[in-house]
């Protein structure tokens, strides 16, 4: 029970985080309307707001996508990309930090073939993994707080993070775009 302990205590800090934010209403306001109110009316400061959103997004499970629909339907195709990685990076790295003082290395410490079998691969090659990983999941959280816990260093973690996002976030413009001139939303 003691090596586990470290996992339970993320997993009781999930429970928290979301219970606080769904009793006190504020998860509600992480839709995609709310998100492009605040961008449109905080010109200096919108992109800040948005970072800090897309933050509290990622620990409380709210996909990534979101951040980024809202960004492209209201900055544009560019800058809405350029505004959601510069949010996905800062998110990411807020998140293992956070996470990583909660659980430290709470998956390293299981014993179960297939879990160190799967760390053993990360470690390996964690920038390639994690760019991998970046491309396929993005910036979805339940990925977040697993690296965290994974005992991959931050170094590691943060270039994978940084090359894996662009052809994601780039191909999620292209298609909101394409998706919102459609359906004549822009």
């Amino acid at each position: 029970m003691n090596k586990h302990r470290r996992l339970i205590t993320v997993v009781l800090f999930i429970i928290l985080l979301f219970a606080v934010f769904e009793l006190s209403g504020a998860r509600g306001h992480f839709t995609l309307g709310f998100l492009q109110q605040v961008i449109r009316k905080h010109q200096a400061s919108g992109l800040l707001i948005f970072v800090l959103a897309f933050v509290l997004g990622n620990l409380i499970q709210i996909p990534g996508w979101i951040f980024l629909a809202a960004a492209v339907l209201t900055l544009g195709q560019f800058w809405g990309g350029v505004a959601t990685y510069i949010a996905a990076s800062i998110s990411c790295v807020i998140t293992f930090f956070t996470i990583r003082l909660v659980g430290g290395n709470a998956l390293g410490k299981l014993d179960n073939a297939l879990a160190v079998n799967v760390l053993n691969r990360l470690h390996a090659h964690p920038i390639k993994n994690i760019i991998l990983l970046r491309l396929l999941f993005q910036t979805l959280p339940a990925l977040n707080y697993s690296l965290a816990i994974s005992g991959v260093r931050f170094r590691p973690y943060l270039i994978g993070t940084l090359l894996g996002l662009p052809i994601p976030i780039a191909v999620y413009c292209v298609f909101f775009d394409s998706l919102a001139k459609f359906l004549k939303i822009v």
